[in-house]
């Protein structure tokens, strides 16, 4: 870089943390920072992206091409940011500015109850993205079951997290589960629709009465049985709370560990339900995405 191009950025501050700079014209990151730190190569101001020591406006950027305008403050930190450590409880399948997909496991709370205050999936993807920008929020579009496994979809943002509820129906295009059930399901596939309301004691309870509860549709097709499981994959048309669990119990054929919709065998000892597959529009951009994950070995080892 010339010395004309250096005069197009102005140095803010130095302080504990590190070298605070400011943007002064449109540019690209590894452009600015060149013209700033003309005595390191590129490949070394590569290594400070890639350990995420330079910071946008507050949150870690490491794409050399990242485009900056006039009015940035840009952080050069002293120290590096160790990576995160990976979570055994929930593993993030897609991130971008608007929108984190996740894989949750078994036993993990989507949010925090009265009952319940330990971590959960909100507050681990919450300490997530406040490690990146530490003014960054999460907001919860849909929940899973506690002992549910699979896909949740979080907003980063009010308005993303709006649009996605308000038109979920336009908006999702598939969600499909997988189901291990007890007994035999005879029929190869078929829909369960009933009106759904949730009693005092937090069960959920089916009735075929317009007048009961909420409607609920409900698809399955057998994928594999024995003689004493069945393994289904299921489609909601609607999404209400425990709609699966009731709607199985329904048909005689309980998700097994589901003692309170009345199952009567837990043969891998947790409740045999897998959020599978999430297809939806992506309310920024417009495109489709579409996240599918393996089923669980341990629902196939019955089979």
């Amino acid at each position: 870089m010339n010395k004309k191009v250096n005069k197009q950025f102005k140095r803010a501050s130095d302080n504990k943390r590190g070298i605070i700079l400011q943007v002064k014209e449109n540019v690209s990151l590894m452009e600015f920072l060149m013209a700033q730190m003309p005595g390191k190569s590129r490949s070394k101001i590569k290594f400070l992206l890639g350990n995420k020591q330079v910071l946008v406006d507050g949150k870690a950027i490491s794409q050399f091409n990242h485009p900056l305008v006039s009015g940035q403050n840009i952080e050069i930190s002293k120290e590096r940011v160790e990576p995160e450590k990976k979570s055994r409880e929930y593993n993030i399948v897609f991130e971008d500015e608007e929108l984190i997909v996740i894989e949750k496991q078994a036993g993990l709370l989507s949010i925090s109850t009265e009952k319940e205050k330990r971590a959960t999936a909100y507050s681990l993807l919450s300490n997530h993205v406040k490690k990146q920008n530490r003014d960054n929020r999460i907001f919860v579009v849909h929940r899973l079951d506690r002992e549910t496994s699979g896909l949740m979809l979080f907003a980063k943002n009010q308005e993303v997290k709006f649009h996605l509820q308000e038109l979920w129906n336009n908006t999702v295009i598939e969600r499909s589960y997988v189901a291990v059930v007890e007994g035999v399901v005879e029929k190869p596939d078929g829909v369960i629709t009933s009106y759904l309301v949730e009693g005092k004691t937090f069960k959920v309870h089916s009735s075929q009465n317009p007048k009961y509860g909420k409607k609920a549709v409900t698809n399955y097709k057998v994928l594999k049985k024995q003689k004493e499981y069945t393994l289904l994959k299921v489609n909601l048309e609607t999404g209400r709370k425990n709609q699966i669990r009731v709607h199985l119990q329904d048909i005689g054929h309980s998700i097994v560990g589901d003692k309170k919709y009345g199952a009567n065998s837990s043969p891998i000892k947790r409740l045999g339900l897998h959020a599978q597959q999430l297809s939806f529009i992506h309310p920024i951009t417009g495109k489709k995405l579409n996240f599918e994950t393996k089923i669980p070995d341990a629902f196939l080892r019955i089979f």
